[in-house]
C-alpha cells in the first residue's frame, strides 16, 4: 500500500519529470552551464605585489572578462597560510570561492605538522598548476665558488661550517637545500632571515656562502649584478638563463631540480560540469600572449597538465618532501 505522502511526491516527479521533456523546467547540466551566477572570490595567501598575486591578478582579469562575472582577488597573508584557507573553508561551497595554494600548503605541510588546519584530502581538489619556476644556486658576485662542484668540495671538508639561508622553516629553500645536503653527503649550516630582501642581500656581501632563490625573488639582485646564479636546480637550462648550467653540468648530483609551482584549488565535490568549465576557462587565460610575456618578466614557465597527471605530480612532491623533512627531522609543531 503506498502512503498518500508517497503518492504526492510521485506525482511531483512526474511531473517535473514532464516539465522537463517540454523544456519548461532548466536541467541539471543548464544549471551547471550558468555558472557563475554571482561574483567569484580567488583567495590568496600571498601579499599583494609579487608574482603570485600578479598571477592571480591576471586570471582574475581573464576569467572577469570570459564570464561576464566580476572575478576578485582577496589577499589574507600570513599565518603560514592558514587565514587564507580558512576563510576558504568558511565560504562558499558551489565554486564561487576559489584559492590559490603552492608546493608548500599541498606537499610539504602535511608532513612539517602533525596536526594541520585542513586535509589537503577532503578540502581540497587541486585543480590545476598556474605555473612552476625553478630555484638557482646564488652566491656573490666575486664568490670563490666558480661551479656547484666547489660548493660541495668546501662543504664536505668543512662540515657543518659552510652556511645557506632562507625565510623560515619548511619553505621551498630550506627543504631544497634539505635535500641538496641529503644527495651530496654533505652538513651546512641553516640560517634564518626575516624578509628575502635581508637574505639575498647577505649573500650579496658574501655574510652567506649561498642560497637558492629564483629568478623572481633573486633575480633582482643578479640583473644588478651583485648576485651570481651559479646553477639552475632543473632538468635542463631555463629559458630566461641560458647561459647558467644545470646542477648536474656543474659538479652537482644528476637530476638535482628545486621546484615552485602555484595552483588553483576548489572545493571538494564540485560538479565535473563546474569543475571543467573552470579549469578549461583558467588554462585559456594562461595561453593567451601578454600573460605569457608576463611570466617571462616573473621568471616563470607555464605548467599544462590533465588533471590525472597534476594529481600525480603532488602525489611524487608530498613524497619527495616526506622523504627530505623526515631524514633533517624538521617539524614545525
Amino acid at each position: 500500500m503506498v502512503s498518500t505522502s508517497n503518492k504526492a511526491r510521485r506525482a511531483l516527479g512526474l511531473a517535473a519529470f514532464a516539465l522537463a521533456a517540454a523544456g519548461l523546467l532548466p536541467s541539471l547540466a543548464t544549471a551547471q552551464a550558468a555558472f557563475p551566477s554571482k561574483p567569484v572570490r580567488i583567495i590568496t595567501p600571498f601579499p599583494v605585489g609579487g608574482g603570485p598575486d600578479g598571477v592571480a591578478r591576471l586570471v582574475a582579469d581573464k576569467l572577469s572578462r570570459a564570464w561576464g562575472q566580476p572575478v576578485v582577488v582577496e589577499n589574507r597573508p600570513g599565518g603560514n597560510g592558514f587565514i587564507a584557507i580558512d576563510a576558504f573553508k568558511r565560504g562558499a561551497k558551489d565554486g564561487h570561492d576559489i584559492i590559490v595554494l603552492d608546493n608548500v600548503h599541498l606537499a610539504a605541510y602535511p608532513a612539517l605538522f602533525k596536526k594541520l588546519p585542513y586535509d589537503t584530502a577532503k578540502d581540497f581538489d587541486a585543480l590545476l598548476p598556474l605555473f612552476k619556476t625553478y630555484f638557482f644556486f646564488t652566491v656573490a658576485t666575486n664568490s670563490k665558488y666558480k661551479t656547484v662542484g666547489d660548493l660541495i668540495a668546501d662543504a664536505k671538508a668543512n662540515p657543518g661550517k659552510l652556511d645557506y639561508g632562507s625565510w623560515s622553516v619548511g619553505n621551498p629553500v630550506h627543504l631544497g637545500s634539505e635535500l641538496f645536503e641529503s644527495a651530496t653527503g654533505t652538513q651546512m649550516e641553516h640560517v634564518i632571515y626575516k624578509e628575502t630582501t635581508q637574505l639575498y642581500t647577505s649573500v650579496a656581501t658574501g655574510e652567506l656562502a649561498f642560497a637558492l632563490g629564483s629568478s623572481a625573488t633573486a633575480g633582482p639582485l643578479q640583473r644588478a649584478g651583485k648576485l651570481r646564479f651559479l646553477a639552475a636546480a632543473a632538468p635542463q637550462r631555463v629559458a630566461a638563463f641560458p647561459d647558467v648550467p644545470t646542477v648536474s653540468e656543474s659538479g652537482g648530483p644528476k637530476g638535482f631540480e628545486v621546484i615552485g609551482w602555484n595552483a588553483i584549488a576548489v572545493p571538494k565535490g564540485l560538479p565535473a560540469a563546474v569543475t571543467d568549465k573552470i579549469k578549461r576557462d583558467i588554462e585559456k587565460g594562461l595561453a593567451e600572449p601578454d600573460v605569457l610575456e608576463k611570466f617571462k618578466s616573473f621568471g616563470y614557465e607555464p605548467f599544462p597538465t590533465t588533471r590525472e597527471q597534476f594529481n600525480g605530480f603532488v602525489a611524487a612532491e608530498t613524497t619527495r618532501f616526506t622523504d627530505v623533512i623526515r631524514k633533517a627531522n624538521v617539524s614545525l609543531d
